[in-house]
């Protein structure tokens, strides 16, 4: 079985694919000024929780990126379902060829979805696609105190995410790839447990069970991964980087 059919069997039907809320998007929306919007960009946009937020809240077409296509399917159909499919543009492509479709961006979103080409990376390879003025919505994992965290986090993080780093250090990395950084919003730990968690729990304790090694295995790091969120004491989380090209 391929590591795709696995992500499908946990994470198939699911709205969130990552720790997140529609409240938290909105208020890190409502962070930034009014001002009209032509380009708006959701880099690596899963099933599109957010993209779906972003164009209901702004009434403007939102190109929705992810390389996984049964995502995007998923996407176009809730869209639909809402009402707003004329407001969402799905493209199947890797975030870091962002520059080269689109480069004359407006806002560029991106939740929980950075790391996976690097959160440094990403943003200088986004930057020069930003016009001037333009917006740049980043949410990474990062450690969110400089004390010893929990062993267990510590251990697990070595190896699940070993580049993963300090918010202070996210926010010079920021200010590095020539952002100026407006604001940052930490997730609650709520948005972790409700509508991701909570089902990745259940789907894990039943997928363990299952016939192929390989969706035993994603079982079991899921699981490891709830674990760990438990144990952490608050130590990291998921923190929205507000930044503005200049």
């Amino acid at each position: 079985m391929t590591t795709d059919s696995a992500i499908d069997l946990m994470f198939g039907g699911m709205e969130k694919l990552g720790p997140g809320s529609d409240a938290d998007t909105l208020h890190v929306l409502r962070l930034l000024p009014h001002a009209p919007r032509q380009i708006i960009v959701d880099a690596g946009c899963g099933t599109g929780r957010q993209t779906l937020v972003l164009a209901q809240e702004l009434g403007t077409l939102v190109h929705a990126v992810d390389s996984h296509e049964p995502f995007l399917t998923a996407l176009n159909q809730r869209a639909a379902s809402r009402g707003i499919g004329h407001l969402v543009q799905a493209h199947v492509m890797d975030m870091k060829d962002i520059p080269r479709v689109f480069p004359a961006i407006d806002l560029l979103w991106s939740e929980g979805s950075a790391y996976s080409i690097g959160f440094a990376n990403a943003l200088a390879a986004w930057a020069p696609a930003l016009r001037p003025g333009g917006f740049c919505i980043v949410s990474e994992l990062a450690w969110l105190r400089d004390d010893p965290v929990p062993a267990l986090a510590q251990e697990f993080f070595s190896s699940a995410y070993p580049e993963m780093q300090h918010t202070s250090r996210n926010v010079a990395a920021a200010q590095a790839a020539g952002y100026a950084v407006i604001h940052t919003h930490t997730l609650p730990q709520d948005a972790w447990v409700e509508g991701y968690y909570d089902v990745l729990e259940a789907r894990a304790n039943a997928l363990v069970r299952h016939p192929e090694n390989a969706v035993r295995d994603f079982a079991r790091e899921t699981m490891k991964e709830i674990e760990v969120f438990r144990a952490s004491e608050g130590s990291y989380g998921y923190v929205f980087y507000v930044l503005q090209r200049g």
